[in-house]
């Protein structure tokens, strides 16, 4: 091994250096001649976090637990995300025990605030369904002033727990927010609103208005989701217009989009027109999977002047619609010849377009 050693060395160049080597054992070797080479040097917590990093990444778990030693003894003052992805690299090794402990000997580091490691270890200990041993971590460590956010970390312990098919539990912990004395965010409540649409409305009708907590777009859109995916895409209706009455809060396009297939999946196709006319003057432009759904639903129900409107509406904004949209159109004229002079005008306007 041959380097251009610089006549002074800093913690910068040398993490330059480390990170230009392909093999991890050589930049480890670097690493350590460099406080024999400069007696002066001393290494600082970006380049053991690098170090770290190179050793961890390339799955050298017993030379990377040495470097941690070393830094530890160092003293020197080192980020919280060097503990995160020595926690994330324990874990896909398969040594949680590893990942447990480190955190609970961070204290003997000079970090002061471990609120990412903290949050890190309980997502990853509910994950490998590690429950009780993750809530004894919680409580360990969720009132320290090194923890700088409790919510965060309640949040992402009820996420992974909903993840995992446990919202029973996730329940408990959002109901133990009020004795932890912090108040639940909208993040919350959205998590908590992911579990089953009865409760979610529950959750925005009852306990947000009691907790003075405003709905925000997102919110909304998990209620208008869930309703949708359940059938109800006419309650959905009701919950888009409460958006449009609070202030500043708009329905986006995905948002809009959920409830038009929604509704077109009850057949409820002049709702999902309606809302196709809300949605446009709101200045949010369907794909044209939306527009072919709503013609041909509207056909099938034989309202072929409506579905003639929205083909005219969708090429003119250069899409061409499928098939089967054609299809449905032809059959349904034929049904109701009544209406087949504005079908063959639409059609001439359409060829001439």
């Amino acid at each position: 091994m041959s380097i251009r050693w610089p006549r002074l060395l800093t913690p910068t160049h040398l993490s330059q250096i480390i990170r230009k080597q392909k093999n991890p054992l050589t930049a480890l070797q670097i690493f350590s001649e460099a406080k024999c080479k400069y007696p002066n040097y001393r290494h600082n917590g970006p380049v053991y976090a690098n170090m770290i990093s190179i050793l961890g990444n390339s799955g050298r778990i017993n030379e990377m637990k040495e470097v941690i030693n070393e830094m530890k003894n160092d003293s020197c003052e080192c980020k919280d995300s060097v503990f995160v992805s020595v926690i994330k690299t324990y874990a896909r090794a398969g040594l949680l025990d590893e990942a447990v402990s480190l955190f609970k000997n961070i204290s003997q580091f000079n970090c002061v605030n471990w609120t990412q490691s903290f949050n890190t270890l309980l997502e990853i200990m509910v994950k490998e369904s590690k429950l009780e041993a993750a809530h004894r971590i919680f409580m360990e460590h969720c009132c320290g002033w090194e923890v700088s956010s409790r919510v965060r970390s309640l949040n992402l312990l009820m996420l992974a727990l909903c993840q995992k098919g446990r919202s029973d539990i996730a329940l408990q912990v959002f109901q133990e927010m009020d004795y932890q004395s912090c108040n639940p965010d909208r993040e919350s409540y959205r998590i908590l609103m992911e579990r089953k649409v009865v409760e979610a409305v529950e959750v925005i009708e009852k306990e947000m208005v009691e907790a003075n907590c405003v709905p925000t777009v997102r919110v909304y859109g998990v209620v208008v989701r869930g309703l949708c995916s359940e059938g109800q895409s006419v309650l959905a209706i009701l919950y888009l217009k409460k958006m449009e009455k609070q202030v500043g809060c708009v329905a986006d396009k995905k948002t809009y989009g959920i409830l038009v297939d929604g509704l077109c999946g009850e057949s409820r196709f002049l709702e999902a027109s309606r809302v196709l006319q809300e949605m446009l003057i709101k200045s949010h432009w369907p794909c044209a999977e939306t527009y072919n759904r709503v013609i041909t639903g509207l056909c099938s129900v034989g309202k072929q002047y409506e579905a003639v409107m929205w083909l005219e509406e969708m090429t003119s904004r250069a899409m061409l619609p499928e098939y089967s949209v054609w299809s449905s159109l032809v059959a349904s004229v034929c049904c109701n010849m009544a209406n087949i002079a504005v079908c063959a005008d639409a059609y001439k306007r359409l060829k001439s377009s």
